[in-house]
């Protein structure tokens, strides 16, 4: 038996019984004895230190605009709502605005369809309320600004709208059921090159999966590249037998600088994952398949990967995606879900 071995064994037989039940004791663990968490916190505080910094300097900051932008629409579906509100964040949400709009050129993130929804929703904001003496002198910074892209031009509207204004898709229950029975995880792959304007068209498809405070705290790299896309495809232990068969290799890469509180750090886990769905939901409709890869949260395979994709102090990666054409005679796993039925508790609830 190596040391490493007794180690495993004195945690779970030993240690593991007396922290379990206690949170003092559980934090005490964790620092003594395993270092599992140990990313986790490191790169949740330097995501909190980039946006907190960002702040104390009034440097732009596109997530937390987006937050921002996205409190205000809230309050302008509000039935009954107040003939003023917002006074609390409205000038911190058009300072910041107006310092993204100057980044046009210099910051990615300072695109078009952003700046666009904010403007709108701005503009709907100074439209909807009272104009008092404090809102007043905002309204007239806001109209005497110099909007990127001529976004005064305003068409169409990015401002909230009514559910009766949606448009139909048609789909059907039945379509949508076929279509998620259709999609499958593909380890086979015909040989065959896959046009990065299908990647992006399912990509559009993705990002109008919902996102906590729109902040969409994640992006994907994409490795078309043989030698490239194989060195990534190597490090995930669970797709060794097949890595080199996958046409497309993508990561999906979270952004912890979106937040600002630590209760916030597992947000862009459901975000991506949310957006990851469509994404491959969305594959399927254009002729391609996919293979979601888990991305164990292992310290070894953390720095490989930390050393071979560029990552932010911030960032970390959340899971892999392979996307190609299905080899038709390729096998799949036939992986019986669970029923309805063991996946609804009807409201259950401790009196």
């Amino acid at each position: 038996m190596t040391l490493y071995d007794i180690k495993i064994k004195v945690q779970n037989n030993l240690l593991l019984p007396l922290v379990k039940g206690n949170k003092k004791l559980a934090d005490l663990y964790f620092f003594l004895f395993s270092s599992e968490f140990s990313r986790e916190h490191l790169k949740v505080l330097q995501g909190k230190y980039i946006i907190i910094k960002a702040l104390k300097d009034q440097k732009a900051h596109v997530f937390h605009l987006r937050r921002q932008i996205h409190r205000i629409e809230k309050g302008l579906i509000m039935k009954n709502r107040r003939p003023s509100f917002a006074k609390d964040y409205i000038s911190d949400t058009l300072r910041y605005y107006e310092l993204l709009s100057k980044d046009v050129g210099v910051n990615p993130e300072a695109d078009r369809w952003f700046l666009h929804w904010a403007y709108s929703v701005l503009k709907a904001y100074f439209e909807a309320v009272t104009h008092d003496e404090f809102i007043l002198p905002l309204y007239n910074r806001f109209s005497g600004f110099s909007h990127p892209y001529q976004l005064e031009v305003e068409e169409p509207t990015s401002a909230p709208y009514k559910h009766k204004d949606i448009v139909n898709s048609g789909i059907t229950y039945e379509s949508f059921l076929q279509l998620a029975k259709q999609r499958r995880s593909v380890r086979y792959f015909l040989d065959k090159e896959v046009s990065i304007d299908l990647i992006k068209k399912a990509i559009l498809a993705a990002a109008y999966a919902p996102s906590a405070c729109n902040r969409q705290p994640f992006y994907y790299h994409v490795y078309t590249d043989q030698a490239k896309k194989d060195k990534v495809g190597a490090l995930p232990p669970g797709i060794k037998p097949f890595f080199k068969n996958i046409p497309v290799m993508m990561v999906l890469v979270g952004r912890l600088s979106a937040y600002i509180s630590e209760r916030d750090r597992h947000t862009m886990y459901l975000d991506g994952g949310l957006a990851s769905m469509g994404f491959v939901l969305a594959l399927e409709t254009l002729g391609l398949s996919s293979l979601t890869i888990n991305w164990p949260d292992i310290e070894f395979y953390e720095d490989k990967m930390e050393a071979l994709i560029p990552l932010a102090a911030d960032e970390r990666p959340l899971m892999l995606i392979g996307v190609g054409y299905a080899d038709p005679e390729g096998g799949i796993p036939y992986s019986q879900k669970k029923s309805p039925d063991l996946l609804l508790k009807i409201n259950e609830i401790n009196e």
